[in-house]
């Protein structure tokens, strides 16, 4: 009798992700979803992958492509794919008082990326909860923008469908319900780029520095050494990309028009919403090739771990440069605020970096050639999709399906992880029970 082998949790979180991927994309092909009639099962595909791994690329502006009911499968994917599909069928089995077996935490762990199967369960309802009242406040301080703008019904809902998309760092808007192309309409307006990066930040930032800021009551000397990195790498990368941004984009023909407060307040938002939201301000097409070079960078940095973010994670980045650091400064060990770095962390921070890289690169170079379009802005479009961004350079709707379904690949793997779906596909190898001699080799 052959023995059934039972999914593994990173097959489990794969499958899922895939199960509500397809689901989203028959509900997008009916003929109700769309304000054309039917829409390709390619580009509800499309779509819905890039709704539910909380990406942004889009194959046609969302208003105008998309019905009221096409909008609203659209903003319930970005919500699942926001919080995850793990965690949110997690939530509801606490609430009803289900049993969570020692499988279901491990999956938990594994969709979180935590260290510890301690208190997992519990987090799930604190993520939930305050994904929902963070996106109620940030609805609620849109209205006094969206409400005047378009009338109270479609203002109210423009108001919770962007805080919900911002929140999510999904990058879907509505804008062109007026003709509108992103949030440029709102490139001068201080409040409003305040309120949306806001949102992209403080979800960007992970559910565990949440916890952790709240236990230590905003002291950083107690957070732990993962909040500290983040908070660390997020402000310098935010305040950092400002500062380049501004300097590469002050003399490009997107900037022309635009007075000095509003270069700055642009160069500020394009930093934040570069590293996951799919959000802009700007004509990223003129902004320049150097800027954009700089928020491919941005891009494939992205958010943290445990959040709606994509990218190598921020810490990632971080140990990538400690390590760097370490090896110039000649020291065997990677060290931070008294703390030193395991080697199994190192590791996976430069084999996610490769992976992530060697990926979006072959993928750009791959449909340069098949779609015979400029390398940069291909790479531009594969950087924006393994990285989970959604920001683009107008080039995907131009798309053939062949490069379609490449971008749906890199985006999917981007949300569900690189790791996870290699693993998903080849299964956990146990450590050989011998290892082969050690020999030099010169590198540099």
């Amino acid at each position: 009798m052959v023995k059934k082998k039972k999914l593994s949790p990173v097959q489990i979180i794969t499958l899922s992700f895939a199960a509500v991927t397809l689901i989203g994309a028959v509900l997008l092909s009916l003929p109700i979803a769309s304000r054309g009639g039917e829409v390709s099962f390619i580009d509800a595909l499309f779509t819905s992958t890039s709704a539910s791994c909380v990406t942004g690329l889009v194959v046609g502006d969302t208003y105008s492509m998309w019905s009221p009911f096409g909008q609203a499968v659209i903003i319930a994917l970005i919500q699942i794919g926001g919080i995850g599909i793990i965690t949110l069928v997690m939530y509801f089995l606490s609430v009803l008082g289900a049993k969570i077996g020692v499988k279901g935490v491990f999956m938990l762990q594994e969709t979180m990326g935590a260290d510890s199967l301690s208190g997992l369960v519990k987090m799930t309802r604190f993520i939930a909860a305050g994904i929902l009242i963070v996106e109620l406040c940030g609805a609620l301080l849109l209205m006094p923008v969206f409400i005047p703008d378009f009338g109270v019904l479609r203002g109210v809902l423009y108001s919770f469908f962007h805080s919900i998309s911002a929140f999510c760092n999904a990058g879907f808007d509505l804008m062109g319900y007026n003709g509108g192309s992103s949030l440029t309409a709102y490139c001068g307006d201080i409040y409003f780029n305040i309120v949306i990066c806001a949102l992209i930040v403080f979800s960007g930032l992970g559910f565990f520095v949440w916890l952790d800021l709240l236990k230590c009551k905003f002291r950083f000397s107690k957070l732990s050494l993962h909040s500290k990195i983040v908070l660390v790498t997020t402000t310098w990368l935010v305040l950092g990309g400002a500062i380049l941004f501004f300097i590469l984009f002050n003399n490009s023909a997107a900037a022309a028009d635009l007075s000095l407060s509003e270069k700055v307040t642009a160069s500020f938002f394009q930093s934040v919403t570069a590293r996951t939201a799919g959000f802009y301000t700007v004509d990223l097409v003129n902004i320049g090739g150097a800027a954009q070079m700089l928020m491919i960078v941005l891009m494939l940095i992205g958010g943290s771990p445990a959040s709606t973010a994509g990218g190598i994670k921020t810490t990632t980045f971080a140990v990538l440069i400690l390590f760097v650091r370490s090896i110039f400064s000649g020291k065997e060990d990677v060290e931070v605020f008294g703390r030193r770095i395991e080697k199994n962390v190192q590791r996976t921070a430069v084999a996610v970096f490769v992976l992530y890289l060697g990926l979006a690169l072959c993928a750009g170079i791959a449909i340069s050639a098949i779609e015979g379009a400029d390398i940069v802005a291909c790479l531009f479009e594969t950087f924006s999709a393994i990285a989970t961004v959604g920001l683009s350079l107008s080039l995907t709707p131009t798309f053939s399906e062949t490069s379609k379904i490449i971008v749906i690949v890199l985006m999917f793997i981007g949300r569900v992880g690189g790791i996870t779906v290699l693993l998903s596909l080849t299964g956990k190898k146990s450590d050989s029970a011998y290892r082969y001699p050690a020999e030099n080799i010169t590198v540099g």
